[in-house]
């Protein structure tokens, strides 16, 4: 895969495009006014950090200069990215008035989002779109998967995010196998929320509207000279849809959810212990009488990353509890999940390899009669390893190569160019 300069001047065309459409794009709609107030105390940053710069007022080659890092799993401009990327801001989050994950997605030209009832979502890139069903688009969340392997897909009704802490959403829509494995065939989604640095002080953030409405709490303070904390809480309701018929669709939902965050510096290492809990009820439709379904979950998350003098070493490693009661059947996922991965520059040659190994234990239990699964409990697992080498041929031409090497216990050895 190639990638020349000409690519600097149609990235920041792109982004100027989709400026003006920002603040329609990801609405939920024209009937729902949202009121926010937030009042904040600022310190070491605050909340003017650099996501939160107007891209109106970057020249073209500011513009084109905006780092991902999701494309070559390691920072670079967005005009040298050798893929189809859409960077969502804080800022493009602020002003388009979503309230929901799904809905902050819709700003990304390349994502297909279909709403399916008041809290479900179906979201795929290039295709291949299903409620639930979208296997082939990896979705993360400060490098957490939050796919379901026994459902092959993502819950969107069970990620209720807190959008006042997400600092930028990637989005890729290509394939993505070699780097990020089978699930990254037709894109990623990687979410990344600010650092504890950047949030010390107080937020208060409301919403309200004719549909839905929440109400967010975060403090945030510092951890010695280096380092950073904040802890959130933030409660949501979703009215019920309306049926093209007259009347209300019984699929509306409640959510609560909390978390905390430590960033930290100890000498040249960076250091982060991050954890969520959340406990969702929703209200499946008329099809089953209105019957409430649970949706909860946990987890917590370590990183460390190292410069290096020629690259980076970082390392992280996850557990991710999943929960879900409906009606006649039980869900629970445990995933633990260990990776590292280097960076390595020499010469023309800029290197990223690294290795990871992935636990999930899946359990799906009915009454007598009801839907079961055979076997009823089950134990997967995933080792993974991967290289990639961009080779500048010239100042202005790149070449890419990449594979990555799987084992799983479902389906064996693959090999991913």
């Amino acid at each position: 895969m190639f990638c020349t300069d000409k690519r600097r001047a149609a990235a920041a065309a792109a982004l100027l495009c989709a400026l003006p459409a920002a603040a329609h794009a990801g609405a939920p709609g024209d009937a729902e006014t949202i009121a926010t107030a937030r009042a904040a105390a600022q310190g070491m940053g605050g909340q003017g950090g650099p996501a939160d710069q107007d891209l109106a007022r970057m020249s073209l080659e500011e513009l084109s200069m905006v780092e991902v890092v999701s494309v070559s799993r390691r920072p670079e401009a967005l005009a040298d990215a050798a893929a189809a990327i859409f960077v969502i801001s804080a800022d493009d989050i602020r002003r388009s008035g979503a309230t929901t994950l799904p809905e902050v997605l819709r700003l990304a030209p390349n994502l297909n989002v279909q709403r399916v009832n008041a809290v479900d979502y179906a979201i795929s890139a290039r295709g291949f779109n299903g409620y639930e069903t979208a296997n082939k688009l990896l979705v993360m969340v400060d490098g957490r998967s939050i796919y379901s392997t026994l459902h092959s897909g993502v819950f969107w009704d069970a990620r209720d995010l807190a959008l006042e802490d997400i600092e930028r959403i990637e989005v890729i829509s290509g394939p993505g196998g070699a780097l990020y494995g089978a699930n990254a065939m037709n894109g990623v989604i990687n979410i990344t929320t600010r650092s504890a640095r950047d949030t010390v002080g107080s937020l208060v953030s409301l919403a309200a509207g004719n549909e839905d409405a929440s109400v967010m709490l975060r403090h945030g303070g510092r951890l010695g000279e280096t380092g950073g904390w904040r802890a959130y809480v933030r409660a949501s309701t979703h009215d019920d849809s309306f049926r093209p018929a007259g009347g209300d669709a019984t699929d509306g939902a409640t959510g609560l959810r909390g978390g905390a965050r430590l960033d930290w510096s100890a000498g040249v290492n960076e250091l982060t212990l991050q954890g969520d809990v959340f406990d969702n009820e929703l209200t499946i439709n008329e099809d089953y009488s209105g019957t409430e379904t649970r949706v909860s979950g946990r987890n917590v998350l370590a990183r460390w990353v190292r410069p290096l003098a020629d690259g980076e070493f970082r390392m992280q490693a996850y557990y991710d509890r999943f929960e879900r009661v409906e009606p006649g059947t039980v869900e629970d996922n445990d995933t633990w999940d260990v990776s590292a991965q280097q960076t390595l520059d020499r010469g023309r040659h800029h290197l990223v390899f690294g290795a990871g190994y992935r636990s999930v234990q899946s359990r799906f239990a009915a009454p007598p009669g009801g839907a079961f699964l055979d076997p009823e409990e089950l134990t997967l697992t995933l080792t993974n390893v991967f290289i990639q080498d961009q080779i500048a041929l010239t100042d202005s031409l790149t070449l890419t190569l990449g594979a990555k090497y799987e084992d799983n216990s479902f389906s064996g050895q693959e090999f991913l160019p």
